[in-house]
């Protein structure tokens, strides 16, 4: 006989099978166990190279009739307009109704001045001097009666007048407005986009 040492022989054991850590040998399952959970793994490094990427496989997703885009035109929405804010509505117009009085009083202004250069003050103060005569008409002058602070001061009392009644108007409209929409829903709207 011999006394030939006998060389440890290495089994491997296959990918996920337990591992027996005195002996190394791999333990054979018993019964019908669960496999154990894997641990987690922390994310691998940035520098780190990536595994070569097996075969892509592209999908298409079937889009339903509903979400394709419509070649037929603009889209169009319908909107309710439920209540308008009678505080923004009174700002508003009370700052239109100040431009229109100040367009107002710079128009006056303009055509009395463009009346008085043509002469237009001249020839009715001639006219009624002939129509009606006398010593008494000799000195009628319609500037008198019809001057330019007269007529700028009655238009800017008008225009004053008009800011008042035009901002009260504005927001009891826009106070009618809500309660008529609490009542019968409001104006719808149709909006569409820019072909």
């Amino acid at each position: 006989m011999s006394d030939r040492t006998k060389e440890p022989t290495t089994v491997p054991v296959p990918t996920g099978a337990p591992v027996n850590k005195a002996d190394g040998s791999a333990k054979p399952k018993v019964g019908n166990r669960p496999p154990q959970p894997m641990p987690d793994l922390p994310p691998p490094p940035a520098d780190a190279p990536t595994p070569a990427a097996g075969p892509t496989v592209t999908t298409t997703a079937e889009v339903a009739p509903s979400q394709r885009p419509s070649s037929r035109g603009p889209r169009r929405a319908r909107l309710r307009l439920t209540r308008v804010d009678p505080w923004s509505v009174m700002k508003t117009a009370f700052l239109l109704s100040i431009a229109f009085a100040v367009v107002t009083v710079v128009s006056v202004a303009m055509v009395w001045q463009v009346l008085g250069a043509a002469g237009v003050w001249d020839s009715i103060n001639s006219t009624v001097q002939e129509a009606i005569g006398g010593e008494d008409v000799a000195g009628f002058q319609i500037q008198d009666y019809l001057g330019t602070s007269r007529v700028l001061g009655f238009t800017m009392l008008v225009a004053a007048i008009d800011v008042i009644l035009i901002t009260a108007s504005a927001t009891l409209t826009a106070f009618l407005y809500n309660m008529a929409a609490a009542l019968l829903g409001g104006v719808e709207v149709t909006l569409a986009e820019d072909a």
